[in-house]
């Protein structure tokens, strides 16, 4: 009995030490974009003659998700990131826009 006791509460105290160590662990890349980056997509975006969603009412914000209506588009070429699968672009109302493919969320807007 002490030893199934002694089994439990180790194998416990185990696994609570791997949860906590995973959760602390954390990896994040930070990406910086530039107003030439923003003039890029949009020029990419007119030679492609890529459409802007329009509508005075949506005001992406970064962490918001896009509605399903509007078309997202890979990123050109000349754009160099370090996942760029992970990355589409959007233009609303004539200005670029970042977005997480499979979410959809905001990364970044340009003004």
């Amino acid at each position: 009995m002490r030893r199934s006791l002694f089994s439990i509460v180790t194998g416990s105290v185990f696994l609570a030490s791997a949860s906590l160590a995973s959760a602390q662990t954390t990896t994040s890349t930070t990406t910086t974009w530039t107003t030439d980056q923003g003039t890029a997509i949009t020029a990419y975006s007119a030679s492609q003659k890529y459409s802007s969603f329009n509508d005075p009412a949506l005001r992406p914000d970064v962490g918001m998700a896009l509605p399903g209506t509007v078309t997202l588009y890979s990123l050109p070429a000349t754009i160099k990131i370090q996942d760029p699968d992970q990355s589409s672009y959007t233009l609303i109302n004539d200005r670029p826009v970042l977005v997480v493919r499979t979410t959809r969320k905001v990364v970044h807007t340009w003004e």
